[in-house]
């Protein structure tokens, strides 16, 4: 009986023993790490603007002086062109104390003053020429290829049109404000085929055969 009793107690050590050291796993396991204690991790998004189909190009940037009683008053005089590219284009001119402010207030100014250009095969309708001030523009429809050939303001003004094939000649003045705006008259002054074929009681195919 001493034997079977001996035998009985060295089980139930062994099982207290091995019931304590898996509580110790158990309670060493589902401790927390010091490391991540009190650290909150901030996951940044970046939101991406969506990108805008307007461009805006700055023709010159003057300093403009105006006398006044008690001196002289320093600003500064912004020419931007604004264009999207697909038929819609406007100069606009602003004056400000600081160059930045100047510029926002020409382009604002521009999209004020937006035109529609009537665009057949990446070219114009037909021959046409503008005026502004002093200044002359004279545009010529050009074949598939050719590229815009112009300098200046002008080149920009038809550039954000989205005119592709064009010959221009800048005439009188070239300051930019008046070559630009030149430009401008000379597009508005363009007609549409469809216009023309209408008046004329004919169809496109009609009128351009």
């Amino acid at each position: 009986m001493d034997l079977e009793n001996k035998e009985e107690l060295t089980v139930e050590s062994e099982v207290v023993e091995t019931v304590e050291t898996a509580e110790v796993e158990t309670t060493e396991n589902t401790k927390p790490s010091r490391r991540g204690r009190g650290r909150k991790q901030k996951i940044e998004t970046v939101e991406e603007k969506p990108q805008s189909e307007w461009t805006e190009r700055v023709v010159q940037i003057s300093r403009v002086t105006k006398v006044v009683k008690g001196g002289k008053k320093l600003s500064f005089r912004a020419i931007v062109i604004v264009g999207n590219q697909k038929g819609q284009v406007g100069v606009g001119c602003a004056k400000a104390a600081e160059v930045i402010i100047a510029i926002q207030k020409a382009i604002a100014d521009g999209r004020k003053n937006l035109i529609t250009v009537p665009i057949f095969k990446t070219t114009i309708p037909h021959p046409v020429t503008g005026r502004s001030g002093a200044g002359a523009v004279m545009l010529r429809p050009a074949s598939q290829g050719t590229g815009i050939i112009a300098g200046g303001a002008v080149r920009l003004v038809l550039e954000l049109a989205g005119i592709e094939n064009i010959l221009a000649k800048s005439l009188g003045s070239k300051a930019p404000l008046n070559a630009a705006n030149a430009t401008l008259e000379a597009l508005k002054a363009l007609t549409p085929f469809s216009e023309v074929a209408k008046k004329r009681g004919l169809t496109m195919a009609e009128l351009l055969n």
